[in-house]
């Protein structure tokens, strides 16, 4: 599919291409990369800490590489890490059996490396058999030289990692399992307690930048106003229960289609046999049956954290945690559903039943056909497949645009020649702003996850006459405040990068005098405004061509 159809690929544009993938050019562009006491053209001015760390492997592949390059050379890294740790890790736990069934291993190592996962922390999301086998090699090596190199592994892991969607739970989960074995061998274990220190040493050194914004910077941010949920305690848990079946945007692993059914059975199976053995002791200790309990503790933790009391319990207790999204947990069950289906289907490869060993295969095989062929959100490999056959079958092009076509970068830079831009602030109306960042143009409205409240407070006041007419964007913005755009005035989605955008309301509803208070001297807009005139607009020319599916209507103030 990469070499077939490159940039015209058609790769997920939500939380993707409208969010990092534009910083990490913008960036580029800059020269910001491995910059200090900067800021980058978007939000009028953002500091670049804000903007992730320059060591992780991810990250660095922008450093190096063009983004499209950098892009896919992501998309095979984390298949390969996902591969290679799962492997690891199972030949490690499996040791003399591991030959016997190495082919399971195998097929189901492709199935969890393909797992279409949120692509910017896609790697931090494979990797995490790795961190487990470099747990397991410490805890079961018995010199201290011979450990020097897991230690070694363990501080350089954060590499792989990312501490905001994984670090942080698993030095939880390390935290919980030194008190576990300390409790339960009666001895400290001094090989656990090192690596938690080393592992911390880690992510502080590799995300020196989001360590400083967190514990440094005294700046109110965003996440202390976000809104992360009014449930009940039974809503929490229906929504658990739904984490349980439907993993969430981030992290859909489609287990619920086959891995799911075939874990339960299993462990049915499996369970009936410890209490018909008088076992019972086997219900709480059996490998198998942690890892599901595991399971269900995470989406526990996804269901509570959206109940206001258990969350305020939390951020009671360590107040830094504030804004934090701690149901994050639930993006260790990628792992664990496939961790799972492997250890049961090595329990039924070894039945001394006709065909178990097929049975077993097949069901494997399926995992990976699954994994590839079921609509994910960010499943690039099955969209780019769809939209092309829907261009032959229709003989006419989908309603959704390929990665050249949604930067059009051509079409922007003829722009600009023609306007003579010089870096002046913009802002984007009827497509994201990041096609502006990423198009070499500064924004005062953009697309970030944590910057100063004071900035989302002045938003706020600039988009009150189209807030005055959009309650539900109102509440939208008001609760996260993530996506900085200039919004509709009746609930619209103006940003929605469709081929052909088609608005009732063709009006620009902003305070023109606040966004004058930013510098901002261009509106580009997919959209022909009906109000220019009112708004002291002037219409400075329109765009199109260039393989872009847009006409940019390009306003000064």
């Amino acid at each position: 599919m990469i070499l077939i159809f490159w940039d015209k690929s058609f790769i997920q544009i939500h939380d993707n291409l409208d969010l990092f993938m534009a910083h990490y050019r913008m960036i580029q562009r800059n020269g910001g990369f491995f910059a200090h006491n900067v800021t980058m053209p978007m939000l009028h001015g953002v500091d670049r800490d804000l903007l992730g760390s320059e060591f992780l492997l991810y990250n660095f592949l922008y450093v190096i590489f063009p983004n499209i390059v950098a892009y896919f050379a992501g998309y095979i890294a984390k298949i390969a890490v996902g591969f290679f740790s799962f492997r690891l890790l199972f030949r490690e736990i499996y040791g003399k059996k591991y030959s016997e069934i190495k082919p399971l291993v195998i097929v189901i190592a492709a199935a969890y490396g393909m797992i279409p996962v949120f692509p910017t922390y896609s790697i931090a999301f494979t990797s995490v058999p790795l961190i487990i086998w470099l747990e397991l090699k410490l805890y079961r090596t018995d010199t201290f030289k011979k450990r020097l190199p897991f230690y070694a592994g363990v501080f350089c892991y954060p590499l792989l990692s990312y501490f905001s969607y994984h670090g942080f739970f698993i030095l939880c989960y390390m935290l919980a399992g030194f008190f576990i074995v300390w409790v339960v061998k009666k001895h400290f274990p001094k090989t656990i307690f090192a690596s938690l220190c080393i592992l911390s040493a880690g992510y502080m050194a590799w995300e020196y930048r989001l360590f400083s914004a967190m514990l440094f910077d005294d700046t109110v941010t965003i996440r202390t106003s976000m809104d992360h949920g009014h449930l009940t305690l039974l809503e929490s848990l229906k929504t658990a229960a739904e984490e349980f079946f439907n993993a969430s945007f981030h992290s859909q692993d489609d287990h619920v289609y086959l891995v799911l059914w075939v874990c339960l059975l299993g462990l049915l199976v499996i369970n009936i046999r410890h209490i018909k053995q008088k076992e019972a002791k086997k219900l709480l200790t059996d490998p198998a049956n942690l890892v599901f309990y595991w399971i269900i503790f995470n989406c526990l933790i996804f269901g509570l954290y959206q109940n206001e009391g258990f969350r305020g319990l939390v951020e009671k207790t360590i107040p830094k945690l504030t804004g934090f999204e701690f149901a994050r947990t639930a993006y260790f069950n990628t792992f664990l559903w496939y961790a799972l289906l492997l250890m049961i289907l090595v329990r039924l490869r070894a039945l001394k039943v006709r065909k178990a060993k097929g049975l077993a295969s097949l069901i494997a095989a399926a995992s990976v056909i699954i994994v590839m062929f079921v609509p994910a959100v960010y499943n690039d490999f099955y969209y780019t497949c769809y939209n092309y056959a829907y261009q032959w079958i229709k003989h006419k092009d989908s309603s959704t645009v390929n990665y050249r076509e949604f930067y059009s970068e051509e079409l922007f830079e003829a722009i600009k020649e023609e306007i003579g831009y010089q870096g002046e602030w913009s802002a984007a109306y009827g497509l994201h702003p990041a096609v502006l960042q990423y198009d070499g143009i500064a924004t005062v409205d953009g697309y970030l996850g944590m910057y100063p409240q004071s900035y989302k407070d002045f938003w706020i006041k600039l988009e009150e006459p189209a807030f005055a007419g959009s309650p539900e964007l109102k509440s939208y913005f008001e609760g996260w405040g993530a996506r900085v755009i200039l919004y509709s005035g009746n609930d619209e989605n103006t940003y929605a990068p469709l081929r052909n955008m088609e608005l009732e309301d063709r009006r620009l509803m902003v305070d023109i005098d606040e966004l004058a208070k930013l510098d901002c001297r261009y509106i580009f807009s997919r959209i022909e405004l009906s109000n220019a005139g009112e708004l002291g607009l002037s219409l400075r020319g329109t765009y199109s061509g260039h393989g872009s599916p847009y006409t940019i209507y390009v306003y000064e103030l």
